[in-house]
């Protein structure tokens, strides 16, 4: 795994992103309450090469093996 960065909802995230990526991270920030942006944070890592953006919220981003682009809630089953 590799320790990327964090950035708040709303804020523009890493470059390093594809469009695809940052097209879910905005569905998913569009859907929170207003009371949570600007507030909660994004943390973005690396695994196998493939990003992992978690929200605090426990909503996690991430791209499977096939390249899909896949949103998720952290206690449901990582079975990419």
């Amino acid at each position: 795994m590799q320790l990327g960065t964090r950035w708040a909802v709303g804020a523009e995230p890493p470059a390093r992103l594809s469009s695809e990526v940052v097209a879910e991270l905005r569905s998913v920030e569009a859907g929170l309450p207003a009371s949570e942006r600007g507030v909660a944070r994004w943390t973005l890592t690396w695994l196998e090469g493939r990003p992992v953006a978690e929200l605090d919220l426990g909503i996690v981003v991430t791209v499977d093996h096939a390249g899909t682009v896949v949103v998720r809630h952290d206690d449901q089953d990582q079975s990419d």
